[in-house]
């Protein structure tokens, strides 16, 4: 059977360092983290950043200096998350594709996010989408909700397919204000999916488990970390992200679909190789 592409992402723009302990959010932290969970069967990284007071930020000088620095510490593909925090501008968010990330995110739609609004209006969806395009920078494109998958089907028909020539997507599931992590819901956006395409879930929070189980069944790739998932079990706090690669790493394995290494994935995604 096929591989399993596992995606980390350790980080995120939500949860408070303070309240985390664990959460990696210096460069040294994010590079051991890295680190770690490639040896745990990761293949890509998606990445959030924080300042120096552990909020979220999306400056470019330390965007450029995280992606040299996971680079030279690993093989990973790495992945800019281009929505960052919900307060963050559209120029800035635009802007991270000149940090010269492997790939990037590219949210196919609003979407109410807990109490607040994660915003992506089709002009802004396009601008990114032509951005990647130009840059040679691979988008996975993630879908909260199923209205998602009809955005990135009028994305492709109207401006062709993504640098790399492969459509990846990662379904978001279990955000209080998009679709519900379960079975039936993935196995819906499943099959609304353009032809050819491939895909990984997210399940956060408790959803977490269901969805990774789901994933794995339906030939699906995975994608763990502490942005989505801060639980290792009913109260077991999460104490490092290898953790939830660890495991997800093992459940592939169980399914007899081995953890994807990274040259591989650059293959299975349309990455260009590195320098």
């Amino acid at each position: 059977m096929a591989a399993t592409l596992i995606t980390v992402a350790p980080t995120g723009a939500e949860s408070d360092k303070a309240e985390v302990p664990a959460l990696p959010v210096t460069l040294d932290e994010l590079v051991r983290t890295a680190r770690e969970c490639e040896a745990a069967g990761a293949a890509v990284i998606h990445i959030h950043i924080r300042d120096d007071e552990a909020r979220p930020t999306l400056d470019l000088g330390r965007l450029r200096e995280t992606v040299l620095a996971v680079r030279e510490a690993t093989d990973l593909i790495v992945q800019l998350s281009t929505g960052g925090a919900v307060t963050d501008s559209y120029d800035d968010r635009l802007r991270v594709l000149e940090a010269g990330p492997d790939a990037c995110s590219l949210t196919c739609g609003t979407v109410n996010f807990g109490a607040d609004v994660f915003m992506n209006p089709w002009p802004f969806m396009v601008e990114l989408y032509e951005r990647t395009q130009e840059l040679q920078i691979v988008p996975e494109f993630e879908l909260f909700d199923l209205g998602h998958v009809a955005a990135l089907h009028r994305l492709l028909t109207k401006h062709g397919l993504p640098y790399g020539g492969h459509v990846h997507c990662d379904l978001v599931m279990g955000v209080p204000g998009g679709m519900p992590g379960d079975a039936r819901t993935l196995v819906a956006a499943v099959a609304a999916l353009p032809e050819g395409a491939t895909w990984s879930a997210t399940g956060v929070g408790r959803t977490s488990l269901p969805v990774m189980y789901a994933a794995l069944s339906a030939g699906g790739h995975l994608r763990v970390g502490m942005e989505d998932t801060l639980t290792y079990g009913k109260g077991r706090p999460v104490t490092a992200n290898a953790q939830l690669v660890e495991r997800a790493a093992t459940l592939a394995r169980i399914a007899q679909r081995e953890p994807m290494p990274p040259k591989e994935a650059r293959t299975f995604l349309g990455v260009k190789p590195r320098p």
